[in-house]
């Protein structure tokens, strides 16, 4: 982060009130956005701390939560401002900057995600009291700090086959990735010490219910019409669910089912439940379609500009077309060290496990040729495509959704101890 720049950005408004205003006025306005804390090289505004403050004020009210006090939330607050200045500086020294076109396009998926155009989703923000221009910075700032934390703590994380082997052997591994069922429910409820009359009255009802689920009724709209469960406006819907998450009896006959079935009526503690399977996921065998594919990475640095990242990747590309090795290449250029030594080789990988400028690339690319030069978020590529092949991979998977697992949970461990070791480690000065 440039120190000057964002210093003239946060004294601009002051110099002109002091221009229309007088010394006493600028007195009163610089009073108004100071300096509370030096972060190393850079500082924190008494601006910044307000506007995230009034943001999570804003988001703790919406989850009907009780806000703390002002100066416990305005230190936790500063903290966090503290921590995340840290690493933008590290993405500073790091060369590391996100272009407008990638910025552009993180604006798009996010409005996409929540089904808005750009426009609706501007309108939205206004709501919030944001500006496109705020979330621009916003997630170019977030953008910065998840690249930062992929190179200082992602790509350092190393999960061995035997950890995957002994996760997958242990009751917590069979637990986590064992066959998951999406599944809705209606529910016609028993008071506690009901009598036997209105047992009866139930289970007519749950009965004629059924009747009407086999003749082809819509569930949907019999649990919203019948239903006591919480969830009868979502059409009795509870969403996923493990085998061994459901309490007995549910957890023996979820699994008979096929989706799209029902079971016949069920007594429970709470009274007569009719469930139905939506979807199953987990537990079969997976096919899946495999790309073989080696590449090339190049990166920007603070010593290599974009430009000349580009330059050297379009010159690797004509050098392979003109005949020279591309492993030869790959073990001498590529900064992926994760497959360098091997030529850039990937080996067999599934698409959906890159990111999407890799993954559309490589799809548009025939077997046995190369790529054009392209970007990604992690620098230039050249690739190449050696095969294709469709192949039954449920232990790979199990393996790499334990692989997943593991990794995510020392990425978390590893995250936390590294940001205490650049929070303890860098110059920092409050003034509050």
């Amino acid at each position: 982060m440039n120190v000057k720049t964002k210093l003239s950005d946060c004294l601009r408004p002051l110099l002109l009130g002091a221009v229309f205003l007088g010394t006493a006025a600028q007195a009163e306005v610089q009073s108004l956005n100071r300096v509370i804390a030096i972060v190393d090289n850079d500082v924190i505004m008494q601006s910044q701390l307000d506007a995230r403050t009034r943001e999570v004020q804003q988001t703790i009210a919406k989850r009907g939560a009780q806000v703390p006090p002002a100066d416990v939330l305005s230190q936790q607050v500063l903290e966090r401002l503290i921590v995340e200045n840290l690493q933008l500086q590290i993405g500073e020294r790091s060369g590391i900057r996100i272009t407008d076109e990638e910025l552009n396009q993180a604006m798009t998926s996010i409005a996409q995600r929540n089904r808005l155009t750009l426009e609706q989703f501007g309108a939205a923000l206004a709501r919030d009291g944001l500006t496109l221009k705020d979330a621009r910075e916003q997630i170019r700032r977030e953008m910065v700090i998840s690249r930062v934390r992929q190179r200082r703590v992602a790509e350092r994380i190393q999960v061995t086959d035997q950890e995957v082997q002994n996760f997958l052997a242990s009751d917590m591994g069979k637990m986590q990735l064992s066959e998951e069922f999406r599944l809705a429910n209606i529910l016609i409820p028993l008071p506690e010490g009901a009598s036997p009359e209105a047992i009866q009255a139930a289970a007519r009802k749950v009965s004629g219910l059924y009747d009407q689920l086999r003749s082809g009724g819509d569930f949907a709209q019999l649990a919203i019409a019948n239903s006591a469960s919480e969830n009868a406006l979502e059409g009795g819907e509870i969403g996923w669910r493990k085998a061994a998450q459901l309490p007995p009896p549910l957890d023996g006959v979820i699994g008979a089912l096929a989706p799209g079935e029902i079971t016949e009526p069920i007594r429970t503690p709470n009274g007569f439940m009719i469930i139905k399977l939506l979807e199953k996921r987990g537990g079969d065998s997976i096919v899946r379609d495999e790309v073989h594919v080696r590449h090339i990475l190049i990166k920007p640095s603070e010593i290599r500009s974009e430009g000349e990242t580009k330059r050297l990747t379009e010159r690797l590309y004509e050098r392979i077309v003109a005949g020279e090795d591309f492993a030869e290449l790959a073990k001498s250029y590529s900064e992926d060290p994760g497959s360098a030594l091997n030529g850039g080789d990937l080996n067999w990988i599934d698409p959906n496990s890159l990111v999407p400028e890799f993954r559309e690339v490589m799809a548009k690319t025939p077997s046995g040729e190369l790529s054009k030069p392209f970007k990604s978020p992690y620098g230039w590529h050249v690739l190449e495509v050696i095969g294709r092949r469709a192949t039954d991979s449920s232990e790979q998977v199990r393996e790499q959704q334990a692989m997943n697992v593991l990794r995510n949970r020392k990425y978390d461990e590893e995250l936390q101890a590294w940001l205490r070791q650049i929070r303890d480690e860098a110059y920092v000065e409050i003034k509050l």
